[in-house]
């Protein structure tokens, strides 16, 4: 189950990134956190910006609706996305 906190405009979660990998791509809630591939390496922000790209694109808000509250430099960060319900985030990872 999927630790989520809800915020007054949207959500907050856990996000396990796995950078370099073959493709970017959600994998699922492991241990409370989604676990995330993605394709750019952990270079000049080059994963945080697309670990920013791919929950924008996949929950249909902006880019600027996403952001990384915690865990710039860690594998392991926090995501606060606005504009998005429980539901939509529960429904994008089942």
């Amino acid at each position: 189950m999927l630790d989520i906190r809800t915020t007054a405009d949207g959500v907050e979660f856990s996000v396990r990134v796995v950078p370099r990998a073959s493709k970017s791509e959600i994998i699922g809630v492991i241990d409370g956190t989604v676990k995330v591939r993605l394709k750019a390496p952990p270079v000049d922000g080059a994963a945080n910006g697309e670990l920013i790209k791919l929950f924008a694109g996949k929950l249909g808000v902006a880019k600027s609706d996403v952001e990384i509250v915690s865990g710039l430099t860690s594998k392991t960060k926090r995501l606060r996305v606005s504009g998005v319900t429980v539901e939509a985030l529960n429904e994008l990872l089942s």
